[in-house]
This record gives C-alpha cells, structure tokens and sequence, in this order.
C-alpha cells in the first residue's frame, strides 16, 4: 500500500472513531509521541487513547520523504473547543501500516525531525 494512502486511512480511521480500524491501522506496537511525552504501544492501546482524546485530525498538506516516511500538516480539534489548532505529525510505515506517529507543534519542526530521521537511518550499520 502506498503511503499517502495508508496515512489517509488512518486519519479516516481516527476521524470516524472507528475502532477496529483504527487497530487494523497500527503496526504492534506503534511508537507515538506528543505533548504528554512518548511511548511504544498495542494498537488497542492506540484505540484507547482516539476515544479518549476525541481529537479530530484534518490533513492539510502532505510531505513525503521517503516511501516509508511522510509528514502530514494538520488542522487538529479536541472536545468542547471550536478553535483548530495547526500541528504536523511524522507518520513511519512499515508494510501496509502505521508504525509511528509522532506529533510536533508545526511543520517545520516535523520536517526537521524526519529530515534528521531518515538521515541517520541512512548511516545506520556503516
């Protein structure tokens, strides 16, 4: 699966708070990252925190980087709020899902971060 595809399945997938997508979406286990810090999690776990966030995501702009890394400006809304909020989020894949989403405060500082990423993941074992 081609990675702009797969990453708007999974912002479907969030959106609609479809669950078992949601799951279906996340590789075992998914690193995410965001405000509150960064962790390695189930995919459950992923689905556990959509219902409990209730964040809405809006892709705005797509970024590839490589085949496998793609970062994705987004218009971002929580619960009780009318205001959106503009963040990025450096999706990685691995096969046909998501296997990390790491989440910046806006574009320039994820596409800095999956610059320096794909970088040193070049140069790994040389």
């Amino acid at each position: 699966m081609d990675i702009r595809a797969l990453v708007d399945r999974w912002h479907e997938a969030v959106n609609t708070h479809n669950l078992s997508a949601v799951r279906e979406t996340a590789s075992d286990p998914v690193v995410v990252s965001g405000p509150q810090g960064a962790a390695r999690i189930t995919p459950g776990e992923f689905a556990d925190w959509v219902t409990r966030s209730g964040i809405e995501l809006r892709p705005a702009s797509h970024h590839p980087i490589t085949d496998r890394v793609m970062v994705v400006e987004q218009a971002a809304r929580w619960p009780g709020s009318d205001d959106w909020a503009t963040v990025a989020t450096v999706f990685r894949t691995t096969g046909a899902r998501v296997s990390a989403a790491l989440r910046f405060p806006d574009l320039e500082a994820a596409l800095d971060f999956a610059h320096l990423y794909t970088a040193l993941a070049a140069t790994e074992g040389s």
